[in-house]
This record gives C-alpha cells, sequence and structure tokens, in this order.
C-alpha cells in the first residue's frame, strides 16, 4: 500500500514540475528583447471596453448598446503613449497629482483624499505643452458614427455678396390718382373692379355736379357775347374744374350742356385702387381711383443693418423667382432709402425692372443676390465651421490621428455660404464643419473643450489651483444607482456608472446636493440621471432626474 501512495506522489510532483516549466517558457522573452514592464503586461491582458458614440459616460466591459439613445457601442481606442515614451525613454512624464472629487486642489506628491481615495496624476501629454494646448482624442469609429466633416481654410477673393429677400411693387412714377375737382354724384361707373385693365382715353364714368353745369352755361355765353376776355376767363374756369381740352372744343362746336360729365383714362394701365361705386357722392378731398403702369415694376430688397454699407447705387444684382424657376432677371440699384425699417432693422434698396410681359407682378416675393465688390487676400472657411456662443466665436481645429482643438477666432464678413477670419486661423488648417455642436453639447466633452482652452498649459499648476482657490468648471454628467437618500442633510448616496470627464472609475459615494435640488421623489435603488458642478468644496449634484 505505501508503494502505491509513493508511486502517486511521484507522479504529481512530476507533472507539477512540467507545468510549471511550460508556464516559465512562456513567459520567458525573447533574447535580446527588453522585459516587459508591469504596465505593459497590465495594458496587454485588459480587457476592452465599449463606449457609446455620442454618450461617452457609457461604458461597458462587453458589446452592446446605449441605454439612453439605443446606438450601438463601439470599442474604446486606447490613448497612444507614443509621444510620452519619445519624450523620456518610454516614461510618461507627471507635471502634479489632482484630486478626484476637486480638481481645483493638486499636489506635487502622491496622497489620499479624505476618503482615501488616490490623488491622480496629470502627465504632460494629457495637459497640452504644444501651441495647441489640451486637446480631444475622438476614435475613427466613433469619428464615422458622428459623422464628422473637415474643410480646409482657403486664402483668396471673397465677394460682398448680399444675400436677401424683396417683393415686387408698382412703380410709383408710373400711377395715376384720379380726384374730382368739384362735388357731385357718380352716375355712371364703366369700371367695376380692381385690377380691371383700361386704356388710355377709355371712359371711366360719368358725374353730375351742378357746379360744372354753371361753368358750361358760363362759357356757352361768353362765347354768345364774343367778349375774348370773358370767353377766355370762362374757358379757364373749365380747364381748372378738370374739363379736357377735347371736352372744350366740343362744347365750342356745339354749344350743348351736359348734365352728366365724362371722366377718361389718362394712360394705359390697371386700376389699383377703386373707391367709388355708381350713385356715390364725392368731394374734391376723396380719390376716386388709381391707375397703375406695369410696363415697368419696382423691385424693394431688404438689406440687413450689418450688410448696410456694403450696398452702394449702381451695383449690380440677380433677382430669381420661386414661379420661374432657373429664370434670372439681372438688374442694378437705382436708389437707396435713407431710412431704416424700424420694425425689421432693414435698409431698402430699390430696383427696376422693364416689365413687357407683365411676368413680375406686385407683391411678388423674391430672392436678390446684389454684388457688392470683392475683398482681396481673405482667410475663409465655411459658415457652418463657426461656433457662437454669444461671448465669443471659435472653430474646432483638426490637428490630425483624431486630435480635435477649440480655437477662438474673430470673424469678418459673411458672403454666402463662406465667412472671413480676421484673427485665429491660417491658410491651410481644417476645421470642423459637421458634427462640432454634437460635440459641444454633450456634457462630458463640454469638460473636455473647457480643458482644450483653458489656459493650464504650464508644466506647473497654477498658483490659484495650488492654493485650493475655485476654478470656473462646466456641468458633468453621470448615471447610477441610488442606495441612500438623506433629503434632510442635503445628501444622497449613489453607485455611479464610470465617469470619463473626471476620470472617475464605477464607485459608490456621497454627494451634496444643491440648495433647489428636491430629493423627495427618489428612494433607493432608483436609476438616476445627474448632473455634477464643482464647487469649492468638491463637485455637488446641481440637478437629477429619475430614469423610467
Amino acid at each position: 500500500m505505501k508503494t502505491v501512495w509513493r508511486v502517486l506522489s511521484l507522479s504529481l510532483v512530476g507533472l507539477l514540475v512540467l507545468a510549471l516549466a511550460a508556464c516559465s517558457d512562456e513567459q520567458t522573452p525573447a533574447e535580446g528583447a527588453a522585459p516587459e514592464t508591469a504596465l505593459e503586461h497590465a495594458e496587454a491582458h485588459l480587457d476592452p471596453k465599449y463606449v457609446c458614440p455620442m454618450h461617452p459616460n457609457i461604458i461597458r466591459d462587453k458589446p452592446g448598446s446605449c441605454p439612453i439613445c439605443g446606438m450601438t457601442l463601439v470599442e474604446k481606442e486606447a490613448e497612444p503613449q507614443a509621444q510620452a515614451a519619445a519624450g523620456g525613454g518610454g516614461e510618461r512624464r507627471i507635471l502634479f497629482y489632482r484630486n478626484p472629487m476637486n480638481p481645483a486642489i493638486t499636489s506635487k506628491v502622491p496622497m489620499k483624499d479624505d476618503m482615501g481615495m488616490d490623488y491622480i496624476p496629470v502627465y504632460a501629454d494629457e495637459a497640452g505643452g504644444g501651441d495647441e494646448g489640451p486637446t480631444v482624442r475622438i476614435s475613427p469609429a466613433v469619428e464615422n458614427n458622428l459623422g464628422v466633416r473637415t474643410a480646409q481654410a482657403e486664402v483668396g477673393k471673397l465677394w460682398r455678396r448680399i444675400d436677401t429677400v424683396g417683393y415686387v411693387d408698382f412703380n410709383e412714377n408710373l400711377i395715376t390718382h384720379i380726384h374730382l375737382r368739384t362735388r357731385g354724384w357718380i352716375e355712371k361707373l364703366l369700371v367695376k373692379s380692381e385690377g380691371e385693365r383700361v386704356r388710355k382715353g377709355q371712359l371711366l364714368f360719368e358725374v353730375y355736379s351742378p357746379e360744372l353745369v354753371n361753368a358750361q352755361e358760363e362759357y356757352i355765353q361768353a362765347l354768345r357775347t364774343g367778349n375774348q376776355r370773358l370767353i377766355r376767363a370762362s374757358r379757364e374756369r373749365l380747364v381748372a374744374l378738370g374739363f379736357a381740352q377735347s371736352q372744350i372744343k366740343r362744347l365750342s362746336r356745339t354749344r350743348e350742356i351736359d348734365q352728366y360729365v365724362k371722366v377718361y383714362a389718362s394712360q394705359d394701365g390697371i386700376i389699383e385702387d377703386l373707391s367709388i361705386r355708381e350713385g356715390m357722392y364725392v368731394t374734391p378731398k376723396m380719390k376716386v381711383m388709381s391707375l397703375a403702369d406695369l410696363s415697368s415694376v419696382w423691385l424693394l430688397a431688404e438689406v440687413f443693418e450689418s450688410q448696410a454699407d456694403w450696398v452702394k447705387v449702381g451695383q449690380n444684382a440677380e433677382v430669381r423667382l420661386g414661379y420661374l424657376p432657373g429664370f434670372v432677371w439681372e438688374g442694378k440699384v437705382e436708389y437707396i432709402y435713407p431710412n431704416l425699417d424700424p420694425k425689421t432693422r432693414t435698409l431698402r434698396a430699390r430696383l427696376r425692372f422693364d416689365n413687357p410681359g407683365e411676368s413680375l407682378k406686385p407683391g411678388m416675393f423674391a430672392a436678390v443676390h446684389i454684388y457688392g465688390g470683392a475683398k482681396e487676400n481673405v482667410v475663409s472657411i465655411p459658415r457652418e465651421a463657426l461656433i457662437r456662443t454669444g461671448s465669443e466665436e471659435r472653430v474646432i481645429v483638426a490637428l490630425g490621428e483624431g486630435r480635435f482643438a477649440a480655437r477662438p477666432v474673430v470673424a469678418g464678413i459673411e458672403s454666402g455660404d463662406y465667412i472671413e477670419i480676421k484673427e485665429g486661423l491660417a491658410a491651410g488648417e481644417m476645421v470642423v464643419t459637421s458634427a462640432q455642436f454634437l460635440i459641444d453639447s454633450e456634457a462630458s466633452l463640454k469638460a473636455s473643450l473647457a480643458r482644450m482652452t483653458a489656459p493650464q498649459a504650464a508644466a506647473e499648476p497654477p498658483a490659484e489651483a495650488q492654493a485650493g482657490h475655485d476654478m470656473a468648471a462646466p456641468g458633468v454628467m453621470g448615471m447610477g444607482v441610488v442606495r441612500e437618500v438623506l433629503p434632510d442633510e442635503a445628501r444622497i448616496k449613489i453607485t455611479h456608472d464610470p465617469i470619463p470627464a473626471l476620470e472617475w472609475p464605477e464607485m459608490t459615494m456621497f454627494f451634496n446636493v444643491a440648495e433647489d435640488v428636491d430629493l423627495s421623489a427618489l428612494k433607493p435603488e432608483d436609476k438616476v440621471h445627474f448632473e455634477l458642478e464643482e464647487t469649492t468644496h468638491g463637485y455637488v449634484i446641481k440637478s437629477i432626474m429619475k430614469m423610467d
């Protein structure tokens, strides 16, 4: 029996020796190769992480979909360390250490905070150091999902093209108003509605007026006396009352009084305004009707106040109407009105067009392009690449290899789809024209964008940070599960998911909440979405919302 046990023991020892030898052979580096460091060994066996392209705070250990937007998670790209290795013999240079709960608190040596959490090292390659300052790195998969597009800043000629709208109006030089010069009644009206077309010399209406009848009788009596002075005076009175020369000649020839005086059209055109009907009593102050000639029309263009200095009399202009696609009217600026419209804050510029076929009708809207001359040697970019925040203007510059940086610029004139950049950008640089607002809108990427534009690119942390002073920081979004609610103490305990913007791993901790945050609707095990705000006492919850 003892012999059997001895044989079994020797067999087990032999198998153990063989296994150890195999493991030793597998882990032995090749001859002449550098030994693998502990960090390289850990990175080689680290499980890949998967992140949502639209919500970078959603990080999972395996493929899946985002619980917020449903997009497929993509594998998170590891940050390359080639530049850091080249700068220090393979070792990344640490600038300082940052408090994980309050980034404004820093230290030159490793240490722990009050909760026992290690301070986070800030490396030289993370804090920037180049002319661009800190940058944001996006993997090709995320860049593709976001639809990031870029365009090159170009230098050349930029036309001061005014793109605006206008409307067709009557040529006021070709409008005639008809008024009676005495009181009377409209006995017969031959035109019945506005827009009706008339010809020069066409009878419009007949009017009865006792004063006109008396004036005719006086003229006939003067003719009978043969007194030239009296004839001339009575004739002038007829002219003053609105009689045409043809009517006076007929009265001289027939010497018959017309009870109803006829009124004729003085020009070709249409009835632009009709204010009378048969039987109406009219007075000299009343406008009877208006005639408008459409052989020539005006087009009134509305020019924005910011472009008012661009437009000059005589400049070329193009007009397009929606009902005639592909047809372009070419004209010139004829007149610029001296005042701005107080409601629309626009300056009116007048163009005149001949309208033989009357295809331009008053009231039509038109797209107007006025060419105000060119500006030479201008650096310009597509207009959609410029981000206006109200307090500044900036662009997202593509640095290559998935790296992007925000850069303040000074914008100049706009012309069509392009805008002038006076300062902050050089010709040949690439700017992001699509998805820059998506990047800017995400809370976690806003934090990255703020770090890009922050003035902390020096080798040492600023004095304010060393002293623990408050630093402005944007809100940071997070998700987690409620563990304990203490509304009387304005505190809540949450097990939160990793927060990449703060480099926090998944953990359970207490958070203070702002005064206006209501915790009464929350209970343990609720899934929540919250926003953190940095204060002098660390991060507090600015807002919190229960997720269904």
